[in-house]
């Protein structure tokens, strides 16, 4: 970002320098002080640890200055030190303050499934014609969302970020920091549970971004999900844009084929344009990401022909669906980074169509799934023998259940095996694999399940 000096930054965070020179240029900001280095700011953050316990390493790794809400002593002179009441909020207000002075147009993503390769999609095809910041990694979060703000100097013309919540409330206060100009949801599916009564809840949740969205602002939705359908149709008619796979909607995928390991072939429409496509996609999902992305696109005034240089060279995101090789000819599918039952739904069947030797499912427990996730564990699990599932491993208690769901379809329950942690499931499956194998790895963030992969990486590399 273009740098501030230290006292306007006090001024905008609402804070009182305590110490430091207010000509002190701040180039940076972070609540990690493994990141700190000359020109930033620390926030002093109290989450899930204290902060202040960390501004002396942020000082020693060289940064100007940290902003407090604490006492914190032993520090030279000639360090900045803002002092706050809420060092969350006043890293919220700095970042709403700077937004002022540096508008862009601001696209919002939210929704229960695909949001950070939904962004990754959308930036990609946005950068064809503009100058865009997306949220690095995940950044989601009401410290995510600031802190990518903060990264806009002033030579940005979008900033693309991804907006999640748990709990009703979350995004409206991300759209309070960062008023969508798109505000885009890709769906709803059966995520944080334990926080909501039911999908109809969690959709209630999500509209948020719209409400907060700045006057005029266009609605991108999944036309597929009947749930987006009902918000939509309760929104402002004219400024709502559905993308999905029905021939009704005007960013739409028609004649979808599997094309084995190559990929996906489809028929890409924006409006009265069309192209036939193939992308590296194994996984229908991702198809329905990058149409949302292309939506956003259309929005903006990009023309399909405009958008075929970036549509042949979209990324990978890491643990989000990445086919890894390695020796004799053994796959992975790397979909790690979280699951819920539509994804898992989703990865399944796609990735049963594939011709290979041996399709083996490696399931986590899916989080957060409230009182019925025995049952969502069942029925999910009813898609192993269903897809052609040959070999099931499960990882932790609750994926146990997926097995039982899938041996009441018939599943072989000689073929079915079961751990308590990642790296066990991890060891036993490198004695086991063989050539021409797939090996699927998919389940909650909080079983680390990428773990599993960076082994089979390091012990079998091509």
């Amino acid at each position: 970002m273009a740098g501030l000096y230290l006292g306007q930054v006090a001024q905008l965070a609402g804070g009182r320098l305590l110490q430091g020179r207010p000509e002190t240029l701040i180039l940076s900001y972070t609540f990690d002080s493994r990141q700190a280095g000359p020109g930033t700011l620390f926030f002093a953050l109290r989450d899930r640890r204290d902060g202040h316990q960390f501004v002396r390493d942020a000082y020693e790794k060289g940064a100007a200055a940290a902003c407090i809400s604490g006492e914190v002593g032993g520090l030279p002179p000639d360090f900045g030190l803002i002092k706050v009441e809420d060092t969350l909020q006043a890293l919220q207000a700095l970042a709403s303050r700077w937004l002022s002075l540096h508008p862009v147009k601001i696209v919002g993503i939210t929704g229960s499934v695909g949001k950070t390769s939904t962004k990754e999609f959308t930036a990609c095809l946005l950068q064809e014609k503009f100058r865009v910041l997306k949220s690095p990694g995940n950044f989601n979060n009401q410290i995510g969302v600031p802190i990518s703000i903060l990264s806009v100097n002033g030579s940005q013309e979008i900033a693309v970020l991804e907006m999640g919540m748990s709990r009703r409330g979350e995004i409206r206060k991300l759209t309070e920091i960062a008023p969508p100009d798109v505000a885009v949801i890709t769906g709803i599916a059966p995520v944080h549970l334990e926080f909501f009564r039911d999908l109809e809840d969690i959709a209630l949740a999500k509209r948020e971004i719209l409400e907060g969205a700045r006057p005029g602002a266009l609605a991108v939705l999944n036309g597929d999900d009947p749930l987006l359908r009902k918000i939509g149709a309760d929104w402002s008619r004219d400024r709502v844009l559905y993308y999905g796979f029905s021939q009704e909607f005007q960013v739409r995928a028609e004649n979808l084929e599997h094309r084995g390991f190559e990929g996906l072939r489809f028929n890409l429409v924006l409006g009265e344009d069309r192209v036939s496509l193939r992308v590296p996609f194994l996984n229908r999902a991702l198809v329905s990401n990058l149409l949302a992305a292309c939506a956003v696109a259309f929005s903006f005034g990009l023309k399909l022909r405009e958008l075929l240089p970036a549509l042949n060279r979209l990324p990978a995101v890491e643990h989000r669906g990445q086919l890894l090789e390695l020796k004799a000819g053994i796959k992975i599918y790397d979909d790690s980074y979280n699951s819920n039952p539509v994804a898992l739904n989703s990865v399944l069947e796609s990735l049963g169509h594939l011709p290979t030797r041996r399709k083996i499912a490696v399931l986590g427990d899916m989080l957060e799934l409230g009182p019925e996730e025995i049952n969502f564990h069942r029925q999910a699990g009813a898609g192993i023998p269903e897809n052609g599932w040959h070999i099931l491993v499960t990882v932790g208690p609750r994926a146990r259940h997926l097995a039982e769901g899938a041996v009441e379809r018939g599943f072989d329950p000689g073929s079915v095996y079961y751990f308590d942690e990642a790296l066990e499931a991890a060891g036993w499956l490198r004695n086991i694999l063989r050539a021409g194998d797939l090996v699927l790895v998919k389940g909650s963030h909080g079983l680390a399940l990428d773990r599993i992969v960076t082994f089979l990486k390091k012990e079998m590399e091509a």
